[in-house]
């Protein structure tokens, strides 16, 4: 008997994960019938995204799990509806593209790339930058995604301080925690990075307090959750120059509405929620690998933590 797969995202997604999610499942040789409809007594998996339009997972009382396709879950784990185990997306390709983001951004604002690109007026600008160790970096947020760029960041030579809610100890990186942490890697960090998961203990992370904290001249990166930044307190420290520039990726509210100040600021890029996409065949593989998990009766992978809210 097949297991049955519901792919609830947005229509025009099947397309993309159709082909990757059935190759994914053949190589783990699961039987799966995979359908974008299925009476809700007959689920035995979801394959979730916020635009499906699901909202009451009450009658899926078969299944055995929600597979999120993406990593961030806020706008799923408070649904009371939901009371099956819920996984969030981690995977190869998701991780890449965001070292790959966070690592061209971090260089670009380092070199001051944008001198000599945007100046090509025939002036000729002198800029000697800083070498990559008197550059102190610091990422907040150490899961997946934080632990792979302060790797790659660190193999650059950068010195990296990352800060998590709870103490982690990762080689190559300094790791704070805690309040007095977080002020201390706020406190020298020359290019800062968020990427923490959005929970109502981290709206806000940066206010106008920490953002006072940061060093004349820092540079913000953030490919994390729009939620994490008061937007009239960036502004702020932007137009009194105490924060030299922020590029930006996610926000409030997406797509960015065209009379936001931000796309006017000439302090502020705006990327458009690219920093790192899902790929189709790298999640389909992680999503197989979980339903293979359930069927075989073994614990599955990245689930979310319901009180922690990621």
């Amino acid at each position: 008997m097949p297991v049955n797969v519901l792919f609830a995202a947005a229509p025009s997604r099947w397309a993309q994960y159709q082909t990757p999610l059935s190759d994914a499942f053949a190589e783990k040789d699961l039987d799966v019938d995979l359908r974008q409809e299925f009476a809700p007594e007959e689920v035995d998996y979801i394959v979730y995204a916020p635009q499906s339009g699901l909202t009451d997972f009450t009658p899926y009382t078969r299944t055995k799990a929600v597979l999120n396709l993406w990593a961030g879950v806020e706008n799923i784990v408070g649904n009371k509806t939901l009371t099956q185990p819920l996984a969030r997306m981690v995977d190869e390709g998701l991780t890449r593209g965001m070292v790959e983001w966070v690592t061209g951004h971090t260089l670009r604002h380092h070199l001051n790339t944008d001198l000599h690109v945007l100046g090509q007026d025939g002036v000729w600008r002198e800029y000697v930058p800083p070498l990559a160790c008197d550059r102190p970096v610091t990422i907040l947020g150490l899961g997946a995604l934080g632990q792979a760029c302060g790797e790659a960041l660190g193999q650059l030579g950068f010195p990296v301080t990352g800060w998590s809610r709870t103490q982690k100890d990762l080689p190559g990186l300094t790791c704070l925690s805690g309040k007095d942490g977080l002020h201390k890697a706020l406190s020298t960090a020359q290019i800062l990075i968020l990427l923490l998961p959005h929970t109502p203990e981290t709206e806000n992370t940066l206010d106008t307090a920490a953002l006072a904290r940061l060093p004349d001249g820092a540079v913000i990166l953030n490919p994390g959750r729009g939620r994490l930044i008061d937007d009239d307190a960036l502004l702020a420290a932007l137009d009194k120059g105490h924060i030299a520039h922020a590029t930006l990726d996610v926000f409030r509210t997406e797509p960015l509405p065209p009379e936001h100040p931000f796309w006017a600021h000439p302090k502020v890029t705006v990327t458009p929620h690219k920093a790192s996409e899902t790929r189709p065949e790298s999640a389909a593989r992680v999503i197989a690998e979980n339903v293979r998990r359930g069927e075989a009766g073994e614990s599955f992978l990245h689930l979310v933590d319901r009180d922690l809210g990621y």
